[in-house]
């Protein structure tokens, strides 16, 4: 599977070619599945362009994306988007349009409580497993591993990307039995998506993860990350 992120926490200061408005959401989305991503990620924004968990801001993002695609679409519950945990709860238990999933990160306060009303609500839980916290040793340990729908292994060390990623994969052993969707950030982006190839493991790719292509130029689009996404991954399995 190749996931694609459309936009993450970035906004109009990172480019025109980052979606910001359920309509661009909806179009990038398509193009992007059009291009042979098979799964969708995607930050559901205020008119500002601040990433939002309201009920009525997630509605219009996802019915905008289904109105063009049928794959499964998923969102975030980030801490940024509402900092404290019983709001960020009570957003989320208040939702009257219900993504496929959710990411939920495993560090973030709240966490367990966020999965927990995810799986109540019948959405599936991405558990967000971030490099450089304490999220592998709680997640062992959490009675609602077995339960999520995947592990996201989330590479933040964007220098040394490669070998953080296969410590992440070490650290988190079974990962509960769960598939792990294996991706990695800016420099990192592109290097932890190929070694995502030659495991053979889930992966994704698009504006959230990195504004540029393995050459260094700046993606236009979604879709152009997909494609060269799906061409590195698929270049990475023949090689390995």
């Amino acid at each position: 599977m190749v996931q694609v992120c459309l936009n993450g926490p970035r906004g109009a200061a990172d480019g025109a070619a980052v979606p910001l408005t359920p309509g661009s959401m909806a179009q990038a989305a398509a193009e992007a599945v059009a291009a042979g991503a098979t799964d969708i990620h995607v930050h559901p924004k205020t008119p500002c362009g601040r990433d939002s968990l309201s009920p009525r801001v997630v509605a219009a993002t996802l019915e905008a994306i289904r109105a063009r695609v049928s794959v499964p679409v998923g969102v975030t519950t980030g801490a940024w988007a509402e900092p404290d945990p019983a709001a960020r709860l009570a957003r989320v238990r208040g939702w009257t349009v219900l993504p496929d999933h959710a990411s939920v990160n495993w560090h973030e306060p709240g966490a367990e409580e966020i999965a927990a009303a995810l799986i109540d609500l019948g959405v599936g839980v991405e558990a967000g497993i971030w490099s450089g916290t304490d999220a592998t040793a709680r997640f062992a340990v959490s009675p609602l591993g077995p339960k999520v729908l995947r592990v996201l292994a989330e590479v933040t060390d964007t220098q040394a990307a490669e070998t953080s990623a296969r410590t992440l994969l070490t650290e988190l052993g079974r990962a509960h039995g769960r598939p792990v969707l294996l991706h990695g950030e800016d420099a990192g982006a592109w290097p932890v998506l190929r070694l995502a190839g030659r495991l053979g493991l889930a992966t994704r790719v698009g504006l959230e993860d990195t504004l540029a292509l393995p050459d260094g130029r700046r993606a236009v689009s979604n879709a152009q990350l997909v494609t060269e996404g799906l061409a590195q991954y698929g270049w990475a399995q023949r090689s390995s």
